[in-house]
């Protein structure tokens, strides 16, 4: 079983399928107490401290933690597309920096770092797989989708797997480990709640906003009457505005962003998406989100790293480390 320290660890959806892949959470840490909280209680073995990475001494924490893994998500806001024109804040890009120390404290096995794509075009970039480099790590450099790790979700992002006696992983050997579930492409469809009932309103109240009721009559000029779909509430869309419910999920953010829109004698009714079926689509179905309020527990949802990855990544590095 690998033993992981998990850097910005979020809620723990990460962790939650870091364990189902054969791992232990030692040390949980983030800046957010609502985020440590909740990864505490999914995750009452381990070790949780609210604080950021760089006001805390890894060379000190070592005496106590020597974990197989060291696994980050360094904050990823200043490099997403999903934060819109707004610029991003160099500060928050270098947190990735404060990993370095961590990895030469601890001296893991192996080094995971998950981030957006748009990561690569930092300029400073070249300069953190340097870093890495120099601490003695090879890195591996991989774009993985959720999609095809039987995720409900296209959420794309870049993951460095980072082994300190220079093995390279390549993502065929990844998706080599994935489980059958892997194979098969989960859907939209597969987060609902069916069994609950959660209020909605007519898609066609009066205040609704212009572009919400826009972004439905494509769907329904598609689809035809009767027809369930997701229309993109919150936030811009530049794939029409709405999705159908037989294909993964968009990709999640921290904001309450898609709508679910289903019939009633011929009237469609609106309701946005449930945090529930948000840790369904982030393939943690099963992870408690009991603390916060609606708007926390989407943002966790939205800052959250895939299971079903973390999952595969986990059982590969276990399997190679078989005697």
């Amino acid at each position: 079983m690998l033993t992981f320290v998990d850097l910005f660890c979020g809620g723990g959806f990460g962790a939650w399928g870091a364990v189902r892949g054969g791992g232990k959470a030692l040390l949980g840490v983030d800046s957010w107490e609502v985020a440590t909280n909740t990864y505490k209680n999914n995750n009452p073995q381990a070790d949780v401290i609210c604080a950021r990475i760089e006001d805390l001494d890894p060379y000190e924490l070592s005496n106590y933690y020597r974990p197989d893994v060291l696994l980050t998500s360094p904050e990823c806001t200043a490099h997403s597309i999903a934060r819109g024109a707004s610029p991003g804040s160099e500060k928050s890009r270098e947190t990735a920096f404060g990993i370095i120390p961590w990895l030469r404290a601890m001296q893991p096995k192996w080094l995971i770092i998950e981030n957006v794509n748009q990561m690569k075009r930092w300029n400073r970039h070249d300069e953190l797989i340097t870093g890495i480099e120099s601490a003695g790590y090879k890195v591996s450099d991989l774009y993985l989708n959720s999609a095809d790790f039987g995720t409900p979700q296209i959420r794309k992002r870049i993951f460095f797997i980072c082994h300190r006696d220079g093995m390279f992983i390549t993502r065929e050997l990844l998706l080599h480990h994935r489980l059958g579930n892997g194979n098969k492409q989960m859907t939209a469809k597969d987060i609902l709640v069916t069994e609950a009932m959660f209020q909605s309103a007519p898609l066609f109240k009066k205040g609704r906003a212009k572009a919400t009721i826009e972004r439905a009559e494509r769907a329904i000029d598609k689809l035809g009457k009767n027809v369930p779909f997701l229309v993109v509430y919150y936030g811009s869309d530049y794939a029409g505005g709405w999705q159908p419910l037989n294909s993964p999920l968009r990709t999640v953010t921290t904001i309450d962003r898609f709508g679910l829109v289903t019939w009633y004698q011929e009237e469609p009714y609106l309701r946005m998406l449930q945090p529930e079926e948000l840790t369904r689509a982030m393939g943690a179905e099963g992870l408690n989100l009991n603390v916060g309020n609606r708007r926390e527990k989407i943002r966790l949802c939205g800052n959250g790293v895939c299971a079903p990855v973390l999952e595969t990544i986990f059982r590969m590095l276990n399997k190679i480390d078989l005697p």
